[in-house]
């Protein structure tokens, strides 16, 4: 999943960039709420961590901006600010949930995989798909019994098909979630992921849509 971080503490963000990394998310860190409201204009992101108390311009300004472009993606709110008002001030101006600083990583990470649960449509949280089944939390997978051992980008990958079920997800947009702003793309990452998870799990479980996508049937 591809997530944009938007904290101006260097040390905290930092921290966050790392932990979330190591959690599998592939993570843009921003540092100002200017900034941050332009990339979530022109870009695609499947979750949002965002501070309240950003320079140059406030997180409620970003989120408010957010929703009225129409954009539902799930936004986590991160505030040093206690008062019952300033989080019911974020959770009516679009927020979905929010954390109090300080807070525990392993929180955070469970409130982002109940968002992305929730935006997907799902009730349980593993996701099963016939005889196969992810277990997002625990990063497992197993086919009719079979634990199938994957690596982060394919497990990655096929998390993200599985949520979009039935969706066709074009290849550019499959290779930002995988690898962000900073990741170098080979020219043929993508095929050999694919090729992977299906010599794995199945050859049929992945179709190509030619010149577009790919998709996990419904």
């Amino acid at each position: 999943m591809r997530l944009l971080l938007v904290e101006d503490d260097e040390l905290l963000g930092d921290g966050l960039r790392i932990g979330l990394k190591q959690a599998g998310y592939t993570v843009e860190w921003l540092k100002d709420g200017a900034t941050a409201d332009q990339a979530l204009q022109q870009e695609q992101f499947d979750l949002v961590v965002l501070d309240l108390g950003l320079p140059r311009q406030s997180g409620l300004e970003v989120l408010k901006n957010l929703r009225k472009s129409g954009n539902a993606v799930p936004v986590l709110i991160l505030t040093a600010r206690d008062s019952v008002d300033d989080r019911v001030q974020g959770l009516d101006c679009g927020g979905d949930d929010y954390l109090v600083k300080p807070f525990d990583l392993d929180e955070l990470c469970a409130r982002l995989r109940a968002l992305q649960r929730r935006h997907s449509g799902r009730v349980e949280p593993l996701i099963q798909h016939g005889e196969l089944i992810v277990d997002p939390a625990a990063h497992k997978v197993s086919l009719a019994g079979d634990e199938i051992n994957l690596s982060s980008s394919e497990f990655a990958l096929l998390h993200y098909l599985l949520d979009n079920k039935g969706r066709v997800i074009p290849r550019n947009r499959l290779e930002e979630m995988l690898y962000g702003w900073e990741g170098e793309v080979e020219s043929n990452a993508l095929e050999v992921f694919i090729h992977h998870l299906r010599k794995k799990l199945g050859r049929d479980l992945i179709r190509t849509v030619r010149g577009v996508g790919y998709v996990i049937e419904k």
